[in-house]
């Protein structure tokens, strides 16, 4: 299917929604150190619900070390200072979705390592800011996983 990056997350509610949004869809989700919370905080348990038993968590060291770890896969990046809609790629399976802190995105060096065409921005309103990581993260995976028919979905 695909992955799912958390870089540097730093919001323990935001980590457990994406947990259950990986369950549900089949995502293997990777989370980058530092984080900012524990993996056992109540908080992330709470908005994960009973769900992190069904989802394929790994945390990694390094950005490297986990791209390593998946096989240098394609990877798109989502931030506000992308210009490729994110509903423009053709997807496939096996693709990356990256997302960075919730309180300053990703670095800089880390967008401008990636193709224009794979830094990914959502649409808004004009004036908003941002989206909640979360929620990115579903309107990223579930129009990849539209493209490919819900392929293994119920």
């Amino acid at each position: 299917m695909f992955n799912l990056i958390l870089y540097e997350p730093e919001i323990p509610p935001n980590t457990g929604n994406v947990i259950r949004l990986c369950a549900n869809t089949g995502v293997a989700l990777h989370l980058i150190e530092p984080l900012g919370f524990d993996l056992e905080e109540k908080k992330l348990r709470r908005a994960g619900l009973d769900y992190r038993e069904f989802a394929r968590v790994t945390t990694h060291k390094s950005l490297d070390q986990c791209l390593m770890a998946i096989g240098r896969p394609r990877v798109f990046a989502l931030s506000t200072h992308g210009t490729t809609p994110h509903d423009q790629p053709a997807y496939n399976a096996g693709d990356t979705f990256l997302l960075g802190p919730e309180t300053r995105g990703l670095p800089r060096a880390v967008l401008e390592a990636l193709p224009a065409a794979q830094v990914l921005r959502v649409p808004m309103r004009q004036g908003s800011r941002s989206l909640n990581l979360s929620n990115a993260a579903a309107v990223i995976v579930y129009e990849a996983w539209r493209q490919l028919g819900f392929e293994n979905g119920v």
